[in-house]
């Protein structure tokens, strides 16, 4: 099935990423897939077990780097 996951991760300041936003995005790179970053926020799309993968290695990664909070919405489009 494929799925849709768009995630924030905070604090976050337009223009100026922190160390947290930088390494949650490279865990999802790890995981096989390629962010699409916006100023708000963060989408990747594909198969729901390695969006699933690649949204659990963004939370170790952002968290363990200081995130406070990780926000993930996951829809599977038509």
């Amino acid at each position: 099935m494929k799925v849709v996951a768009e995630f924030t991760i905070e604090p976050f300041v337009d223009g100026d990423p922190g160390d947290h936003v930088l390494v949650g995005l490279d865990a999802v790179r790890a995981a096989g897939l390629e962010p699409e970053v916006g100023p708000f926020g963060s989408t990747v799309s594909g198969e729901l077990t390695t969006v699933s993968d690649a949204m659990a290695r963004m939370f170790e990664a952002a968290t363990r780097a200081g995130a406070t909070r990780v926000s993930v919405q996951l829809t599977a489009p038509d």
